[in-house]
């Protein structure tokens, strides 16, 4: 492609400059595969596209990367002249601070009368209540309503009261419901982010049983790698994302700008087996990263899930034992997009990815 290269597109020239372990670690995690492709467009088209992509022959040729995680079949294709498309019906110049502000006095504001209680009552954490969701999606199912209306005016503490808070309303509810280990924390921020109230809120599950689906299939995948090539698949990811230059480590805690992503800017906080993701150096580790988002990316909607073993006797069986703790972030884009972000080739085909990992990256070494 013409014009101004983007790291990700210089993936293959990275790898083949790895040697040792570190070159082997890569071929058997990752296949990365350079995709050219050409078009033919006609002379009367040529000044919209200069004007829209900022060169009429980063069209006429143009390079994407494919890359697949080989261990989980999880795959991004990364195509970065996308990331310069035009968006039909978009509305940048409207005020996100107003649309938030105009929601001050939704039942979140109040959740004490604004929603149900837990049969065990609720937990007050320093910075947020907590109430049981009105439509259950699990055995126990939290909101955890900000005591701030504004979603955005977060900061580590905020964060750290999230991971305590919630935690401590599982507690509350496995003295009610012994048998209830799998847990999971969400957060989806803004409309965009599936978030049906504006107001900072998150989201805890807990129930009995096989984990969430997605975390299961995580956990699966790794036995199936120490099985195969006797190694472990996440101490593999990070090195590998650390050989490569995606990755900020500080002690045990990695943050990946994640090679096969969901979608935009998808970022991986993983500590090692054992973490418990209250423990400060975690907390901010995932805090760092939200606020780099906020502050270095423009992020404005995410989704938040923190992958975790069970609570309890389950989280210490074989399989779990080994299974780190891993919060996901990814970029939802602009909140007042008409498009989704999401279309047929995310749901049923790979990912496409107009951010580049390297910049988000570079936003965090900043942070």
């Amino acid at each position: 492609m013409g014009g101004r290269l983007t790291g990700i597109l210089e993936l293959p020239a990275r790898i083949e400059s790895l040697t040792g372990d570190a070159r082997a670690r890569t071929d058997r995690l990752l296949e990365v595969r350079a995709i050219s492709g050409t078009t033919d467009p006609p002379a009367s088209l040529e000044p919209w596209l200069a004007a829209t992509f900022g060169s009429v022959d980063d069209v006429r040729a143009q390079s994407v990367l494919r890359v697949t995680n080989l261990a989980t079949l999880d795959a991004a294709i990364f195509a970065p002249l996308r990331a310069r498309r035009p968006v039909d019906g978009s509305d940048h110049a409207r005020d996100l601070a107003a649309e938030i502000a105009a929601t001050e006095g939704d039942p979140f504001c109040d959740p004490a009368h604004g929603t149900p209680a837990d049969s065990f009552g609720r937990v007050r954490g320093d910075r947020m209540l907590t109430g049981a969701n009105a439509a259950l999606a699990d055995a126990h199912h939290a909101v955890l309503v900000f005591d701030n209306h504004d979603p955005l005016a977060f900061d580590a503490g905020l964060v750290s009261d999230l991971f305590t808070t919630g935690r401590a309303w599982a507690d509350r509810a496995r003295s009610a419901d012994p048998d209830a280990g799998t847990y999971l924390l969400l957060w989806n921020c803004l409309w965009r982010a599936g978030g049906s109230i504006i107001h900072g809120h998150a989201q805890a599950l807990l129930g009995a049983g096989r984990h969430h689906a997605r975390i299961e299939r995580f956990r699966r995948d790794a036995d199936a790698y120490r099985s195969q090539h006797r190694a472990d698949l996440v101490g593999d990811l990070v090195a590998a994302h650390r050989d490569l230059g995606l990755a900020v480590e500080r002690g045990a805690i990695a943050t990946l700008a994640h090679l096969t992503p969901t979608k935009e800017r998808e970022l991986l906080v993983i500590g090692p087996p054992g973490t418990d993701e209250r423990d400060p150096a975690y907390a901010g580790a995932v805090a760092r990263a939200l606020i780099a988002y906020r502050d270095r990316l423009g992020v404005r909607s995410f989704n938040l899930a923190l992958w975790r073993p069970p609570l309890g006797d389950a989280g210490r069986t074989l399989g779990w034992e080994t299974f780190p703790t891993i919060t996901w972030l990814v970029d939802r884009g602009d909140p007042f997009s008409r498009p989704s972000d999401i279309g047929a080739m995310e749901l049923y085909g790979t990912p496409i990815v107009g951010s580049d990992p390297y910049e988000v990256i570079r936003a965090l070494r900043q942070a």
